[in-house]
């Protein structure tokens, strides 16, 4: 999806991202005393069991409430070393999820024309995911480690349609999430503005887990960690979403992932690109360096490993380890909850069918790098190219105070102290 596409379905966004959220007590991970520990994920709930056995996880389990919530990717420096959130910062997070619920309007004849969030501030006084500090747990620094050399070259050298400066040529000076075929995996299981509907349907040695924007995975369930490993693709057969492979821990659910699309954007041939593993469809902290503009590379080595563990009727906990040692220094590793939520409706992500951005994108690039060689308009670089901003974080989590430039700066950690 293009920019433009983009701003599109921001402003129908503004129209669904009023969800009504269930406000069942959970107790998926209670905030401890020391906010700098993050406890194990708790296993003591015993879920309902299917006709066949396995642990019940079947319903809907949207994650819109973190995407409303702005509990961004990685930590931001406000937070230093801790996983939660003081009183103080929750309480401004409340404050803000108050005021969004305060703008909610209906839609009526008119139009869509609703706004605000339904069931927000009810979300964050019910699930501890609320005074989590970012979905990224591992490195303990809540920051992503670097890449590569490699990778970093090819990340520099990839074209995308975020990236400052870049023309538009042809189809492959856009990613796969432009060109409406795939987010990429594991970016496909983070929130973004809109679309974040997950649906789980099991069925005898299987489980389907459906994702409102741009994808559907199913997961063959063996026996044994050993059977599952054993069935993995060969190294030659590729998917967008990869080749999942699960097996019960007891009631967790772990998911082996590998065989996703390899590749880079750098390349010229669209059959050789691979989506980047995180993209501006995530809630992330970036950089102008990395990793913005979906341009980081993925090899044939990428492989993830996921625990969804259900902690309470309403609640499953969502760990996922990210390996690609030719690309990232190290692993990492996030942990976020889905909420059970029966009423939200998912909506059509109707988005290839009229697709005709990336060639109305083509059309003014080439006619403005006429106008450029003509000496009629200034070259665009990366320093006069609005896409720069794409390298910020979309948006600012309450809980650090206001928006820079919108108020005074927080106290810091000590000075929080002092005023307790």
């Amino acid at each position: 999806m293009t920019r433009k596409g983009l701003l599109k379905k921001f402003a129908i966004a503004a129209g669904v991202a009023s969800i009504a959220i269930t406000a069942g007590t959970t107790a998926a991970q209670e905030r401890p005393d020391d906010l700098s520990y993050l406890p194990p994920v708790p296993t003591d709930y015993e879920p309902a069991r299917l006709p066949w056995g396995d642990p019940d996880f079947t319903g809907t389990w949207p994650i819109e409430p973190i995407n409303n919530g702005r509990i961004l990717f990685q930590r931001p420096a406000h937070y230093g070393d801790r996983f939660w959130v003081t009183d103080e910062e929750f309480e401004r997070r409340l404050a803000a999820a108050r005021q969004q619920d305060g703008n909610f309007t209906q839609a009526n004849e008119s139009g869509i024309g609703a706004s605000g969030t339904s069931g927000l501030e009810a979300w964050f006084l019910t699930h501890d995911f609320g005074k989590r500090t970012s979905m990224l747990v591992s490195p303990a620094d809540g920051q992503l480690p670097d890449l590569t050399p490699e990778a970093m070259a090819l990340f520099q050298a990839g074209r995308s349609g975020w990236v400052p400066g870049q023309a538009y040529d042809w189809v492959d000076d856009f990613d796969s999430w432009d060109r409406c075929v795939s987010r990429g995996f594991p970016a496909s299981m983070y929130p973004f503005r809109y679309n974040n509907g997950i649906r789980v349907f099991q069925s005898p040695g299987y489980m389907t887990i459906v994702l409102e924007m741009l994808g559907t995975r199913v997961v063959k369930i063996y026996d044994s960690k050993e059977e599952a490993q054993a069935a993995k693709w060969d190294e030659s057969v590729e998917a967008w979403m990869g080749n999942s492979r699960g097996w019960w821990e007891g009631n967790t659910l772990v998911i082996e992932t590998t065989n996703i699309v390899s590749g880079d954007s750098a390349t010229e041939d669209v059959y050789k690109r691979s989506a980047s593993p995180l993209n501006m469809a995530t809630q992330f902290t970036g950089t102008l360096e990395v990793p913005a503009f979906n341009t980081v590379p993925m090899s044939t080595e990428a492989m993830t490993v996921e625990r969804l563990t259900m902690t309470s009727d309403d609640a499953i906990v969502h760990e996922l380890t990210y390996s690609d040692p030719q690309v990232y220094t190290q692993p990492w590793t996030t942990r976020i909850e889905w909420t059970r939520d029966e009423d939200y409706t998912f909506f059509e992500y109707a988005c290839h069918e009229g697709n005709y951005m990336p060639r109305d994108y083509i059309s003014a690039s080439r006619a403005q790098q006429a106008r450029i060689a003509a000496g009629e308009e200034d070259p665009v670089t990366a320093e006069n190219d609005d896409r720069s901003r794409f390298a910020q974080p979309f948006d600012h989590d309450p809980g650090t105070g206001p928006r820079p430039g919108f108020g005074p700066p927080p106290p810091a950690d000590d000075e929080e102290e002092a005023d307790g």
